[in-house]
């Protein structure tokens, strides 16, 4: 399996249809990473809407919004679902990420985390403001995931540097 894009290197750019809640509203647009310079962006692909490892790590980066806001960092959710699977997981969870519809799996390819079976690996990508790819982590089974303090840790170096 090829590494994908390294530490230390430009970040694949994309854009990606998604939406993103506010108050009662899903509000739909096209995110492009690069449209995003100036901030640190947290590229979060898990394989899909409503399983249970992905909502408990979903849910987890929604209730450390603010942890990341104070970073100056937003999270990105991908997965292969379109967006009115999204739009019903956010809902349903109230989860105040954009989540991006990665329906074609390009950005999984770009990235090198695209699997057969599940879709995409659950892998965690963390852009600095520049574009440039500072950290990541591939899990090889993806029943687990990257907790908050560790991605605010990680974060944390990134802004300071």
């Amino acid at each position: 399996m090829a590494s994908g894009p390294e530490i230390g290197g430009p970040a694949p750019d994309f854009t990606l249809p998604g939406g993103v809640l506010s108050g009662d509203a899903f509000e739909r647009r096209d995110h492009t990473l690069s449209s995003a310079r100036g901030r640190s962006v947290v590229l979060a692909f898990y394989p899909g809407d409503n399983t249970a490892v992905c909502t408990k790590q979903l849910c987890s980066y929604s209730s450390g919004f603010e942890i990341f806001e104070g970073l100056d960092a937003e999270v990105w959710g991908i997965s292969p679902q379109g967006v009115d699977s999204h739009e019903a997981f956010a809902r349903a969870q109230g989860l105040r990420m954009p989540l991006l519809a990665d329906t074609d799996r390009k950005a999984a390819r770009a990235y090198k985390v695209a699997a057969p079976g599940i879709g995409v690996r659950r892998s965690v990508f963390l852009i600095g403001p520049d574009g440039v790819l500072r950290w990541k982590h591939v899990a090889l089974l993806g029943a687990t995931f990257q907790s908050i303090d560790t991605l605010a840790a990680q974060l944390s170096g990134i802004k300071n540097a």
